[in-house]
């Protein structure tokens, strides 16, 4: 077999979802690019196959000492370098294929010269409005090709229940209503902001039927606030 995918996950922070161990389960390898924070949480990923771990700032109990900081890897043919923080990369990495890091928490696909640097975000907690990602590297052993698939996991906020912090869901409504003044369809507010259309809705006809109101008049108004 030419193809071989790998499991690409980071920060968890104490959290392996279930959809993000069904895909793993789908890999040959898993790299873990740090803030695993617990050590039943590294066990648990062991569990699922071959890991290399490094190890990130979450990463602070006596469990992790034997974890590295960074560590370089020749997988299927290709040379990879893994840290947490990609701002403390000290090492001469122009001869890697591929740098995986994390720490940021947002999903990244970039290339400076002929290296790939690649964040596959978190699939730990989620923070306000964050995207819940990992990443399936596929690396084509003949040819020495290599392509990410983006998974996202994110729950979508639904009316009727929506349980975010006021400031959070007023961050949201803020968003929202820019997107509205920008004349977006509903189709894309709900895409980009990973809600449902009836809470999009809810919150466009509050909008345009109330002339000047702001981010508290709407969240007063809304049937899923309060609630």
């Amino acid at each position: 077999m030419s193809k071989h995918k790998i499991a690409v996950i980071s920060d968890t922070h104490s959290l392996l979802r279930p959809e993000i161990i069904e895909k793993i389960r789908e890999c040959e390898l898993i790299v873990h690019a740090g803030d695993i924070a617990s050590k039943e949480t590294a066990e648990k990923i062991k569990s699922l196959g071959t890991t290399y771990f490094v190890r990130g700032n979450a990463d602070k109990d006596s469990w992790a000492d034997e974890i590295p900081f960074s560590r370089e890897l020749e997988l299927f043919g290709l040379k990879i370098f893994v840290i947490h923080n990609r701002r403390q990369i000290q090492e001469d990495v122009s001869d890697k294929d591929i740098v995986i890091y994390g720490h940021s928490h947002k999903y990244s696909e970039e290339y400076k010269a002929d290296v790939c640097y690649f964040n596959p975000g978190s699939c730990g907690p989620r923070r306000f409005h964050q995207e819940i990602t990992m990443a399936i590297l596929t690396i084509d052993e003949e040819d020495k090709s290599f392509s990410f698939e983006k998974v996202d996991c994110s729950p979508q906020l639904t009316a009727g229940s929506a349980k975010l912090p006021d400031k959070d869901m007023a961050k949201l409504i803020s968003r929202i209503m820019k997107q509205m003044d920008a004349g977006k369809p509903v189709s894309e507010i709900v895409g980009r902001n990973r809600i449902d259309a009836e809470l999009a809705n809810q919150i466009l006809q509050i909008y345009t039927t109330h002339q000047g109101i702001d981010v508290q008049g709407i969240l007063d108004r809304l049937d899923i606030w309060g609630k």
